[in-house]
């Protein structure tokens, strides 16, 4: 059996084993594929198993490939894949729920604790030498803020929204939480509220929820504005839920105080980006997802899938 790894670097850089797939067959990894139809159908080839992160299969990969039996999606988002082609053709599609729940929640709190302790800017003003030439014992560049008593909005509250909110609370913070369906283990963690009162009370607002129609772009001039002055804003969940301009101009103007993004609407990011000249807007490289650990759990629930699929049994299938 062949199987064609289309994108393999980003989630295994050199750290992590693909020895778990090549029990399976004959397996091919190309670190990256170039976005151009011709060349994804090329290096697919005659391959029964396609295995991808984000080099997208369309209609016309599917047509130009028929011996593909089986797709394997090493994320949780599958859009990249044309799933109505693939279930006209007979061919599953399965994805990897669930893998990033720990590491997401984490890392949507590293990003509110850079922004209210500026650990990481004051350790290199220590290291410039500041500190050594300084008037007094101590100083500090931005105000320092306490997350105790304050209130964190989670816009999404399913797994992840869920951990974060459980993290926030033992900061000592009230969590409210709207847009997803009431559950007794939500009510346990968080108030759910309609996202009018969420953007009023908050002084943390966090994304955690999917990029759909009804979700796009919801974090613009006009949420904005009801929000409260000097709110925090958090996302590591999709950057096509924010108008970045109208973001970017907020920043500027102090209505909101500092925001923390993992994610962007392009990516990579492009130069023309307004966050990127904002004040006080903290950008990483859609890497929420990136620990090791959890991208063994991508590998290890992909070799599952593929173990599934041969029994006659596919799981995760999204098609």
């Amino acid at each position: 059996m062949k199987i064609v790894i289309l994108d393999g670097y980003t989630e295994n850089p050199g750290d992590l084993s693909w020895d778990g797939l090549r029990a399976f067959g004959e397996v091919t990894v190309y670190d990256r594929t170039p976005y151009e139809t011709a060349e994804i159908i090329r290096r697919i080839g005659d391959a029964e198993i396609v295995i991808t992160n984000k080099t997208p299969l369309c209609r016309e990969v599917l047509d130009a490939c028929p011996a593909i039996r089986f797709i394997a999606v090493l994320a949780t988002g599958y859009n990249v894949v044309d799933v109505k082609a693939a279930r006209e053709k007979g061919i599953p599609v399965s994805n990897v729920p669930a893998y990033g729940t720990a590491s997401v929640a984490q890392y949507a709190i590293a990003l509110l604790l850079e922004i209210t302790s500026r650990v990481a800017y004051h350790s290199e003003a220590v290291h410039a030498g500041r500190w050594e030439h300084a008037d007094d014992w101590t100083f500090w560049d931005y105000p320092l803020i306490e997350l105790a008593g304050k209130t964190m909005g989670i816009v999404g509250f399913g797994r992840i929204g869920q951990t974060t909110g459980r993290i926030a609370k033992a900061l000592g913070m009230t969590v409210l939480a709207a847009g997803s369906r009431e559950t007794e283990a939500g009510r346990a963690i968080a108030e759910y509220v309609d996202l009018d009162t969420l953007y009023a009370r908050a002084d943390v607002i966090a994304l955690h929820c999917p990029l759909f129609p009804e979700t796009k772009n919801m974090i613009n001039r006009e949420s904005i504005a009801k929000m409260k002055d000097g709110v925090i804003l958090i996302n590591n969940s999709r950057g096509g839920l924010i108008v970045e301009q109208d973001l970017a101009d907020a920043l500027n103007a102090g209505k909101v105080l500092a925001a923390g993004v993992d994610v962007v609407s392009t990516e990579p990011i492009r130069g023309d980006n307004p966050l990127l000249t904002a004040k006080n807007c903290l950008i990483t490289p859609h890497i929420s997802w990136a620990p090791k650990e959890a991208r063994q759990r991508i590998l290890d629930c992909t070799e599952e899938n593929l173990r599934g699929f041969l029994a006659g049994s596919p799981v995760n299938v999204v098609n």
